[in-house]
């Protein structure tokens, strides 16, 4: 039997602790959902988290690890691990500077951020906007230790090591499900035959375990750090030519993550205004959304970067072409059905888990139905995007975002001023600017390669799965005799079952990317 290579085990190994990762999620966002449910708490906790996320994805989790990577990787092989870990310290060093001074800069103006008609929660009362600064402000604390964990993730996959790095996310979740079940509570919490004792610290014991998962996120990686020896330089300085080149391929990759980040900060702005539970409802339709777009849109992306970068290097557009090609003919195939097949039979499944009333339930699934629609432009996105940075073209990602930021905003202008009877889900429709955005940079990408990538063949096979497969689903889930939960995956199995045939040729192709 041959042996897989290195790159598929760890593509397995990375798929593997995404979804791990995915469930420890799903079950944090249960307890939590059962013990504030739609409540204004729940609400000021989201939002609160919002501006530290935003901080710690541009300063060390989205654009410094991506410039971090490939130097550290070219030092690796030119200069030896004692000079990439010198490098790596003064990257680090200035990463975790600039996010303590920002820390304290969003901490002083905490009021103006979160009351100002521009800010992230200006319609929720002052007694609500009290609480939301409290909570955003011990925040800042686990996202000046993400500031370096981001980094130490980046450090360690440089080595060639993604055991420990994969395994982070997992323990920041337990650190986050801990202070769901001992720091919040008021009285003891039981599930099935384990009983937690109670600290009483009600919704900020939520953010006390933020900041235990972000330690447990740094402390699982220090032993990588030991086993590749790892010596922390105290420098900082912007004369190293190491640390210039980071800054100049993180530059565009920089204002691109502010573009993607401001859209969740509108997204709070607007669902601030549209009653208690909208905003957590938008988080956790999200959430949902966000299942299936990681395990194949996210996964599939990583996988094929490497391979396009290498094409892109040598010039050869044409297995350039074919690759993305067949990832986008795969993840259209494939998203499609699954998102209607997954709305079909979402509602008993989200009132059994969640524990909303009817209402709440209603809210949270039709905005989750709502994400599913934008499904596969996330995923179509996130191939195309990577396809332009394997080109070295960060200035096109860079553009399109901000044309999906203004449909956006267009979007929540609109459902605010005719539709605010929808609530959430006229705010999740908005999110629909992302297919916009994978279209145009589809044509761009067109544009600029000898031949164009064509999955005409794939979109309609894709629709016509995504049509029976979610009818079946809805049709057997509503007939067949049983509980809710029940036949509802039943139903999904059938409609899966009948999306499957007519979607194999992709599927078969996703073994042959």
């Amino acid at each position: 039997m041959r042996k897989l290579s290195f790159l598929t085990r760890t593509s397995f190994l990375i798929g593997g602790f995404f979804a791990l990762d995915k469930g420890l999620a799903f079950l944090r966002s249960i307890i939590i959902a059962r013990q504030f449910s739609l409540s204004f708490e729940l609400d000021a906790f989201n939002v609160a988290n919002n501006l530290p996320d935003m901080l710690f994805a541009l300063i060390s989790g989205g654009a410094m690890s991506m410039a971090l990577i490939p130097i550290l990787s070219e030092y690796l092989t030119t200069r030896g691990r004692p000079e990439a870990w010198k490098l790596f310290s003064r990257i680090a060093n200035l990463a975790f500077v600039v996010t303590a001074i920002v820390g304290i800069f969003i901490a002083i103006f905490a009021e103006q951020i979160v009351r100002s008609e521009i800010g992230i929660a200006p319609g929720f009362g002052p007694e609500e906007q009290d609480v939301i600064i409290k909570l955003m402000r011990l925040n800042l604390i686990a996202t000046t230790i993400f500031s370096v964990s981001g980094l130490v993730m980046g450090g360690l996959q440089a080595n060639q090591h993604f055991f420990l790095p994969a395994m982070a996310p997992a323990l920041y979740n337990i650190g986050q499900i801990f202070g769901a079940l001992v720091f919040s509570p008021t009285e003891p919490y039981t599930i099935g035959p384990v009983t937690f004792p109670a600290l009483g610290l009600g919704i900020p014991g939520l953010v006390y375990g933020v900041i235990l998962g972000a330690t447990l996120h740094l402390g699982i990686q220090i032993p990588g750090l030991i086993k590749y020896k790892f010596r922390w330089t105290p420098s900082l300085t912007l004369k190293d030519e190491g640390v210039l080149m980071a800054l100049k391929i993180m530059g565009p990759r920089l204002v691109t993550m502010i573009g993607i980040q401001l859209i969740f900060i509108a997204r709070d702005n607007f669902a601030s205004r549209l009653g208690v539970g909208a905003i957590t409802s938008l988080t956790y339709g999200w959430m949902i959304m966000q299942v299936p777009e990681t395990l194949l849109g996210t996964a599939i992306a990583t996988a094929i970067l490497p391979t396009i970068s290498e094409y892109a290097a040598t010039e050869n557009w044409g297995k350039f072409r074919e690759t993305i090609e067949n990832a986008i003919r795969v993840l259209i195939a494939l998203t499609l059905p699954f998102a209607a097949i997954l709305a079909a039979g979402l509602l008993p499944l989200v009132r059994l888990v969640f524990g909303f009333d009817v209402d709440g339930t209603s809210l949270l699934t039709w905005t989750a139905r709502a994400y599913l629609l934008t499904l596969a432009g996330y995923a179509l996105q996130e191939v195309l995007s990577r396809a332009f940075y394997a080109r070295k073209e960060a200035l096109i990602p860079l553009a399109t975002i901000f044309v999906r930021f203004g449909l956006y905003i267009l979007g929540g202008v609109i459902v605010l001023k005719y539709y605010p009877h929808l609530s959430a889900i006229g705010i999740a429709l908005a999110e629909l600017a992302v297919a916009i955005e994978a279209a145009l940079m589809l044509a761009i990408m067109n544009a600029r390669l000898p031949e164009g990538v064509s999955a005409f063949p794939s979109l309609g096979r894709g629709l016509l799965a995504a049509l029976l497969g979610g009818v079946s689903a809805y049709a057997v889930a509503l007939y067949l005799p049983g509980g809710a939960v029940l036949t509802a995956i039943i139903g999904m199995l059938v409609g899966a079952g009948i999306a499957l045939p007519i979607v194999w040729k992709e599927i078969r192709l996703l073994f042959n990317l």
